[in-house]
C-alpha cells in the first residue's frame, strides 16, 4: 500500500462478491474498487496520476482519436471476452487511421448485482489485452446502475494514437483502378459469437478473430506508404466497408467471391443459419486500397504477419457514377452487394 493510503478494513471479495451500488457511489466502496481491482491490474505511471485526466507527452505528427462502446452478449465467448474485445476494437479503429495506439482510456457502466470474480476477469482481459499490445489504460470511469437496469456490463473506450507525418488515410481517398486487399477470413466473430449465444456446436470450434491490428497496419505502411483507405470490418462486416467506401470516395467496386476468403466452418455454419459472410461482423480482420501497382507488395507483407496469413486481393474499384458495390459469383454471374437492412446479428461487439 502507498505511503498515506489507509488499508480497507476486508478486502473485496472477488470470488462470492457482487457489485453494490456504493460501488459506484463515489464514497469508501467505490475507492475500494479502484484501488484493488483497476488500479492494480491496469497500473502504470499515467494512471497512478489520480488525476480525473491524464497528462502526457504529445509526439510528433497528428493526432488520432477513437470512442466506442461494447455491449456484447454473451460477455464470455470462444476467442476472448468483453474486455479483449474492447482493448482490442478501440486499438484498431485508432490504426484504421494509420496511427500508432499508445493510450486507452475506459468508463464502465456496472449493473448492481454483477459477480465481481467476472468483473474481476474481465478487467485482468482488458489488462492483459493492452500490455500485449503495448498500450496503457490511463483513465477511466465507474458507474453503477439498480439491478435490472442494465445488463451487467457496458464498456466504453477512447484510443489516442498519432499518425506519422506523410500518412494519408481516408474513407474518401479510394481511386478507379485502386486494388482491394482483405487481411483473412471472414465472420469468425460473428460465427463464434452467435454460437455460443444460442449454445449452438459444430463439429469444428467457431473461435472469434478478436485481435488488435495495429503493428500488421504498421508493417503495411511501411512497405506501401500509398494505401489510401483502411477499414476494419466489423458491424455490418465486409459488405458494409465497401458500400462505405464506394460512397465516400464515389467509385463503384467489384470484387471476386472466388477470391474471398471464408473458412470452411464459418462457410457451414453460415448456410445452416441463413447468414452471408459478407456481412457478418470480423473484429480482427482490415480492408486496404491501394493503388493496383503497390497490390503484390503489400499482399506480401500482409501474407508474412501473423493477422494476415490469408490475406487476399478480392476486387478493385471502377469507375462508377453510381457507386455500386458488385461480386462476380463463382457460377459466372454479378450480384449487387447493398447495404445490410436492419442488422443481421445483434450485440456483437
Amino acid at each position: 500500500m502507498e505511503a498515506g493510503r489507509k488499508a480497507f478494513p476486508r478486502p473485496l471479495d472477488l470470488k462470492g462478491g457482487r457489485v453494490e451500488l456504493g460501488h459506484g457511489a463515489g464514497g469508501r466502496a467505490m475507492t475500494q474498487l479502484i484501488e484493488e481491482l483497476f488500479e492494480r491490474r491496469f497500473a502504470n505511471p499515467l494512471l497512478a496520476q489520480r488525476h480525473d485526466a491524464a497528462s502526457f507527452p504529445v509526439a510528433a505528427g497528428r493526432m488520432a482519436v477513437s470512442t466506442d462502446g461494447f455491449v456484447i452478449s454473451p460477455l464470455f465467448f470462444p476467442g476472448g471476452d468483453i474486455g479483449s474485445l474492447a482493448v482490442h476494437g478501440t486499438i484498431n479503429d485508432v490504426a484504421m487511421a494509420g496511427a500508432r495506439p499508445l493510450y486507452l482510456t475506459a468508463g464502465l457502466i456496472l449493473e448492481e448485482g454483477f459477480p465481481l470474480a467476472d468483473l474481476a476477469r474481465i478487467i485482468a482481459s482488458m489488462a492483459d489485452a493492452a500490455a500485449a499490445a503495448g498500450v496503457s489504460i490511463v483513465a477511466g470511469d465507474t458507474k453503477v446502475v439498480e439491478r435490472g437496469k442494465g445488463d451487467g456490463i457496458f464498456i466504453t473506450t477512447t484510443g489516442i494514437g498519432v499518425v506519422p507525418d506523410g500518412i494519408e488515410i481516408g474513407a474518401d481517398r479510394a481511386r478507379p483502378g485502386d486494388a482491394v486487399l482483405l487481411s483473412g477470413t471472414l465472420g469468425d466473430h460473428g460465427v463464434a459469437v452467435l454460437s455460443e449465444r444460442e449454445g449452438l456446436r459444430f463439429e469444428t470450434e467457431l473461435r472469434s478473430d478478436s485481435a488488435p491490428l495495429h503493428t500488421l497496419v504498421a508493417e503495411m505502411l511501411a512497405a506501401a506508404p500509398e494505401i489510401r483507405v483502411l477499414r476494419d470490418a466489423t458491424r455490418g462486416g465486409f459488405a458494409a466497408v465497401l458500400n462505405e467506401i464506394a460512397r465516400e470516395s464515389g467509385v463503384g467496386i467489384t470484387v471476386r467471391e472466388a477470391a474471398i476468403p471464408v473458412g470452411a466452418a464459418v462457410r457451414g455454419a453460415c448456410e445452416l443459419l441463413g447468414l452471408d459472410p459478407l456481412y457478418v461482423a470480423n473484429e480482427g480482420k482490415l480492408v486496404a486500397f491501394c493503388p493496383e501497382p503497390a497490390a503484390a507488395r503489400l499482399l506480401a507483407v500482409m501474407r508474412a504477419h501473423p493477422q494476415g496469413g490469408d490475406a487476399a486481393i478480392v476486387g478493385s474499384c471502377t469507375d462508377d457514377p453510381h457507386r455500386f458495390v458488385q461480386m462476380r459469383t463463382a457460377l459466372g454471374g454479378t450480384r449487387i452487394i447493398d447495404w445490410i437492412a436492419g442488422e443481421q446479428l445483434p450485440r456483437i461487439c
